[in-house]
């Protein structure tokens, strides 16, 4: 049997599924005896589908779908009534992670389309310093000068300087996100622009020999700042790729779907800028070395790396058991 032929046998039934899932959400007090047989009836063949499908079809959309399905009504049926607090730390220890982990692909995309606009940048300033003005916003050309980097910041209350800087940061993610609707045309130029300005701006350091301060005020904060864009460009890019190519469902079904992924993708990240902000608010303009700045960087990537790590042990171990035969 192949992917087509096992949605058109098994769709109805999982259509069914999502109609009582909704339907026992919105009216738990009015459940009868035969909805809950039915419900029963249905998650347990859609859990059967679920393990044909990772065995047969473990990349395809289906496999994807049907995890969220199966998962929404285990959740119905054994963990009725979970806290707040055991939901948001399950979603940040063990969900948030698995939809990272399926969708490293756009991640990685985003990252690649990043990179590619802070190498031509950074290519066409370091041919000609003046490139940087015809490249950035006049507001950003004119108001950089390299001599002055790590003076000034004395009179700058931190504790604003970080807010301001974390709510510009999640408006780009969100933008880049939002993006997806547009195909993810947008998500692709937010994402090249804010390479660009990154690879101009350490071009124009380079001329002047601040490379290395340059870097040690950008790398604390920015390596977590740069993966929540990533995950966030990413988010968007899925949209947008769905879209395109819809495969075996309509692009309206998948819309909805995506979004729904795209959406908790978006959530995971904002942790991340809250960190990222109070690293550019309060340690990146801090008096110390740019030692310890460097220090931080490392630890910020460290961290990061633990995270993902732990999580997926968390992913791994409270994944369903495949084996169903055909």
């Amino acid at each position: 049997m192949n992917v087509k032929q096992f949605v058109k046998k098994h769709r109805d039934e999982w259509n069914q599924l999502e109609l009582l899932v909704t339907s026992i959400n919105k009216s738990r007090k009015r459940i009868t005896g035969e909805t809950i047989i039915q419900f029963h009836r249905l998650y347990q063949k859609a859990a059967q589908n679920l393990s044909y499908s990772q065995t047969y079809f473990p990349n395809d959309d289906v496999t994807f779908y049907l995890n969220g399905l199966v998962a929404k009504s285990h959740n119905l049926m054994y963990k009725d009534q979970v806290s707040s607090i055991k939901q948001i730390r399950y979603f940040f220890s063990t969900k948030f992670i698995g939809l990272l982990i399926e969708q490293w692909r756009f991640v990685v995309a985003a990252m690649i389309l990043f990179t590619m606009g802070a190498i031509g940048s950074f290519l066409s300033v370091l041919n000609d310093p003046l490139h940087i003005y015809s490249i950035l916003p006049a507001e950003i050309a004119q108001g950089v000068d390299p001599e002055q980097l790590g003076n000034g910041h004395g009179a700058v209350d931190s504790s604003v300087m970080s807010a301001s800087i974390m709510t510009n940061n999640i408006k780009v993610a969100i933008l880049a996100f939002a993006g997806g609707i547009t195909f993810g045309l947008l998500t692709v130029y937010l994402l090249i622009y804010n390479g660009i300005i990154i690879g101009s701006l350490a071009a124009l350091f380079w001329h002047h020999n601040k490379s290395y301060d340059f870097w040690a005020y950008i790398v604390p904060h920015g390596m977590i700042e740069l993966t929540a864009i990533f995950i966030a460009g990413g988010a968007g890019l899925l949209m947008g790729y769905k879209l395109f190519v819809p495969g075996h469902f309509s692009r309206g079904f998948q819309l909805k779907q995506q979004a729904i992924r795209s959406v908790q993708l978006l959530l995971g990240t904002i942790p991340l800028f809250v960190i990222a902000g109070i690293i550019e608010g309060f340690i990146t303009p801090a008096a110390i070395s740019l030692e310890a700045k460097y220090i931080v960087a490392c630890l910020t990537v460290l961290g990061l790396v633990l995270y993902v790590f732990i999580g997926k042990l968390l992913l791994i171990k409270n994944q369903p058991t495949k084996g169903f035969d055909s």
